[in-house]
């Protein structure tokens, strides 16, 4: 009863997100919360899962948790191994959906013109998903594609899923108040703006041929051939790619691929899709990578990700911060890329100096030995620590620079990804054309004069203050309000100590002269001033033993 109560209390409250085909109330969301916990208590969550059960327990859940799962599958230093493998099956494959419901579901989207598109559809599916489900098809003019079809009633599920997780993020912000601790309600509205992209299937077929262009020019990278005239928000029809999957090495060396060629061709082409294009795979797991013909094909875009010019060369900064070990190279950079530019408050000594710790800890590490994960967890956290709030776009393309280095880390095991970024930055440093040097001279030339120009006019007018006696200085001294504040308690304890010992010496003085009434044998003024010396004093030497 007091569980249901609590249930009741934490989804009293909440809002179903921006689009309106997606309302629920209180109830919904008790009834789904009562369905989770029932879940997890048959697959006996409070004994502790075994990797199986933790695996069918995320499945039976739904595809919300099974998009958790495929999130936590990469996180190693979250989980133990054993966990992330069994997690890792979340990637590839789910219970496939029985055919008639397929077909039903087909049938229903097309309506009479369904036998005008396709002529055949096999029964048995490519692959099946939390989200979606594929089967090879036969179109009626001839074409054999892949048809992608999203689960019926899933759109539904996670969309209220994602309304529980807000509720309770909202709760959980109202009960922890401290800037340090990560904002639960952020992460969860970036669930719901994946959720919209990635049960889009018009939007993803738009980021296939977008991606497809911006990769004309590299010949070793693909993506399937998107057919917008059979497409819709339900529904993607795409060429059907019959490629070795990214993770079976067996295979991939069994047709004469060299492992390590391809680990770092997929790298350097990330670098290239996040620095120069900005437009980049978010999601790149092993079930999204196959190889065919000599050709990296990714074959699910549901999920990309996007940087400006401006935080392209934000982040080109921040790797080149951390590829140099520069720590004032990395601040200035994470300054740049801040999505709140007050940084008036942030103790810049002190972050410069943790910045620079971080880099000596993981600096002392062999390149292959680096954990990304780790490494930009720890950055993500001191910047939360010293108020340097990131946008989310950093964020995306911190998960997918992990998931990519998780997916061929067994191919480069004496590189990483940094290491191929800078790399890559050194390439097009040098690869520049001297009419595009002459221009980022000319661009630099000019910022410099305006700075001249404006230093000269301010020196000026500094000057003619400086005669009339009109030049006032405010001084700020970073990093000193910690010390300021100790200074202030032990000053605050001097004082106290001495009014303490102005009582007792005033009340000894004053005991043998003063007059009735009297109290334990004191006049009165004496054991008051003695009182209050006496609470004085226990009160100091309990703030003493408090604060150590």
């Amino acid at each position: 009863m007091a569980g249901n109560t609590l249930l009741r209390y934490l989804f009293s409250t909440g809002r179903a997100g921006a689009d309106s085909r997606y309302r629920f109330n209180a109830l919904s969301r008790f009834r789904r919360m009562r369905q989770i916990t029932g879940i997890a208590l048959k697959h006996d969550a409070l004994k502790g899962f075994t990797p199986v059960e933790f695996r069918r327990c995320l499945e039976e859940m739904g595809p919300s948790f099974v998009k958790i799962g495929q999130a936590l599958a990469l996180r190693s230093e979250i989980l133990p191994r054993v966990y992330c493998d069994e997690l890792a099956k979340l990637q590839t494959s789910c219970d496939p959906l029985p055919f008639d419901q397929v077909d039903r579901q087909l049938r229903g989207l097309y309506g009479e013109r369904f036998d005008d598109v396709f002529a055949s559809i096999d029964p048995e599916p490519l692959g099946s998903a939390s989200l979606a489900q594929v089967h090879k098809a036969q179109l009626a003019t001839g074409e054999t594609v892949a048809v992608k079809v999203q689960r019926p009633g899933v759109k539904e599920t996670m969309a209220q899923d994602i309304d529980i997780m807000r509720a309770l993020a909202v709760r959980a912000a109202a009960l922890v108040k401290d800037e340090q601790v990560l904002d639960f309600r952020d992460v969860v509205e970036e669930m719901w703006t994946t959720f919209l992209e990635e049960t889009d299937f018009e939007r993803e077929a738009r980021h296939l041929q977008l991606f497809k262009r911006l990769n004309a020019g590299t010949v070793f990278v693909d993506c399937p051939r998107v057919y917008p005239e059979y497409s819709s928000e339900y529904v993607l029809v795409m060429e059907y790619i019959d490629g070795i999957p990214i993770a079976a090495a067996d295979r991939l060396v069994a047709a004469g691929y060299d492992l390590s060629e391809i680990g770092e061709k997929i790298l350097d082409n990330y670098a290239t899709q996040v620095l120069e294009h900005g437009f980049f795979h978010a999601d790149p797991h092993p079930g999204n990578i196959l190889v065919r013909a000599g050709k990296i094909v990714y074959i699910d875009l549901g999920i990309m990700g996007r940087l400006s010019p401006s935080q392209r060369t934000g982040f080109s900064r921040i790797i080149k911060g951390v590829g140099t070990g520069s720590a004032s190279e990395l601040k200035d950079a994470l300054f740049s890329f801040a999505a709140s530019k007050d940084l008036s408050k942030v103790d810049h000594a002190r972050f410069l100096a943790d910045l620079d710790l971080l880099l000596q800890d993981y600096g002392s590490c062999e390149v292959a030995d680096l954990d990304i994960g780790n490494f930009l967890s720890d950055i993500f956290a001191l910047t939360r620590t010293s108020k340097v709030t990131l946008p989310s776009a950093i964020t995306n393309v911190s998960r997918g620079i992990v998931t990519i280095e998780g997916t061929v880390a067994a191919y480069i095991p004496n590189d990483n990804i940094v290491n191929i970024i800078n790399q890559h930055l050194l390439r097009v440093e040098k690869g520049k054309s001297a009419v595009e040097e002459l221009e980022a001279a000319a661009i630099a030339l000019k910022g410099a004069s305006d700075g001249l120009v404006s230093a000269a006019r301010l020196s000026g007018e500094v000057l003619r203050m400086l005669t009339r006696g009109q030049i006032k200085v405010n001084m700020e001294v970073l990093g000193s309000e910690a010390p300021m504040r100790s200074l202030s308690r032990m000053m605050n304890r001097l004082t106290i100590g001495i009014v303490i010992a102005g009582l007792f010496i005033g009340s000894s003085l004053f005991a043998p002269y003063g007059t009735d009434p009297k109290v334990l044998g004191m006049p009165l003024l004496s054991f008051f001033g003695y009182a209050g010396a006496m609470a004085l004093s226990i009160w100091l030497v309990h703030d003493i033993w408090r604060r150590r």
